[in-house]
């Protein structure tokens, strides 16, 4: 499980590839999403069940489950996440 994940984190999360939609988008299966969720994407070498990390910002914690920003908010189990950034809030210089 993905531990001490707060909102601002930058975080990963592998879907899987279910179909293309039309020539330039695809459709993933998010685990723990429950909803499909489809991206644009001009290769043309996607294959069923290939391995898509999507990156986004954390946007709301709450007990196990996080909300992701990845264009629209999306909310899986924390465990699914893979940290890549922590936040570091700025720091305020006195005058």
């Amino acid at each position: 499980m993905a531990r001490g994940l707060k909102v601002g984190d930058e975080v990963a999360i592998t879907a899987t590839v279910r179909r293309r939609v039309t020539e330039d988008r695809i459709s993933l299966s998010i685990p723990t999403y429950g909803f499909p969720y489809s991206i644009r994407d001009c290769k043309a070498k996607v294959r069923k069940g290939q391995p898509w990390e999507l990156t986004g910002d954390i946007v709301h914690v709450d007990e196990g489950r996080v909300t992701v920003n990845l264009g629209v908010p999306v909310t899986v189990d924390a465990d699914r996440l893979r940290l890549i950034t922590a936040y570091k809030p700025p720091v305020d210089i006195p005058d």
